[in-house]
């Protein structure tokens, strides 16, 4: 059973893992992922090498913990899917296995409760992702929301290869589409005035391009997060019609996966105002769906839910 439990980074103690240079290796601790999953991107992690291999490559990049057993099949299924992903995006985040039969100190650390366990690093603090096996349509969901959040945190490198593709050499990196490549290294750069000027540019040029709409949506959403005012969730409370502090907190709530609060709010915003008030909501709420995706079950129950409350 899934679990979605997307945040910012959250508060959990991880300094008893930061092991001394030279501290000797525990089993598995090191080394080309266990269980039969390894790639360039992927590497097994131990008590012993944590500190180097997760803390301090999350300062570059995110690093996505997988929390797994050998004797367990869905941590297996899991790490494949984790895996051929990781090679995917080429850098866009590490995948870092850790077996909790073998590194129990890591399991009680990150309070695992049952495996597989999912679990995103950004500068040294975590991100909680999912619990469970998910298919890879899923689990590409929740790791494209973790690098929206990098993106907000002012995390854009590249994580540095650490292995062999998992068969033979590594395949050639699809090109990047030049069409999009202004946009892309403004974004890669956390220049993201520069990355929705570019993605405008584009959307004059193309209007029904999905892919720069949704780039477009996404930049916008971090920039809008980027300074959040400290008592926005208590206007929003103590003030339905408040549209700024709705659509802000909704914003919040999506970036901190909260996909369905997110959407709700909105709807009965909605439902709570009239006139151009109205629109801009509706607009925001449609602006949100480009950002999780159309295909996306929450989407198109939020669509439905949208047309009853406009109708």
């Amino acid at each position: 059973m899934s679990q979605s439990n997307f945040s910012r980074p959250g508060a959990v103690d991880l300094s008893s893992l930061r092991k001394p240079a030279g501290a000797p290796s525990a089993p598995g601790a090191a080394g080309a992922p266990a269980g039969g999953a390894a790639g360039a991107y992927a590497l097994e992690v131990g008590e012993a090498n944590f500190q180097a291999d997760v803390i301090e490559r999350s300062l570059q990049a995110p690093v996505v913990v997988e929390l797994y057993s050998p004797r367990s099949q869905g941590s297996s299924a899991l790490g494949a899917v984790l895996t051929q992903l990781s090679t995917e995006y080429a850098g866009k985040f590490l995948l870092a296995r850790i077996d909790v039969d073998a590194n129990p100190q890591v399991a009680q650390a990150f309070g695992v409760q049952a495996v597989p366990t999912v679990i995103a690093i950004l500068r040294g603090q975590p991100v909680p992702l999912f619990q469970g096996v998910l298919g890879e349509p899923e689990v590409r969901q929740y790791l494209d929301q973790l690098l929206t959040v990098a993106v907000a945190n002012g995390i854009t490198g590249r994580a540095e290869p650490v292995g062999p593709a998992a068969d033979g050499p590594a395949p050639e990196e699809d090109a990047p589409n030049p069409r999009y490549e202004k946009a892309e290294n403004a974004v890669g750069a956390g220049d993201l005035d520069g990355a929705i000027a570019a993605y405008e540019e584009l959307l004059k040029e193309t209007p029904n391009d999905a892919e720069a709409k949704s780039g477009l949506a996404r930049v916008q959403l971090v920039k809008r997060t980027q300074d959040v005012p400290a008592d926005v969730r208590t206007r929003a409370a103590d003030n339905p019609t408040d549209v700024e502090a709705q659509l802000l907190v909704a914003d919040v709530d999506l970036m901190g996966g909260h996909v369905d609060d997110a959407f709700a709010r909105l709807i009965s915003t909605v439902q709570a105002t009239a006139g151009d008030e109205r629109n801009a909501v509706r607009l925001h709420l449609l602006e949100l769906f480009e950002v999780v995706g159309a295909d996306d079950e929450r989407v198109v129950k939020a669509r439905r839910r949208l047309m009853a409350a406009l109708f």
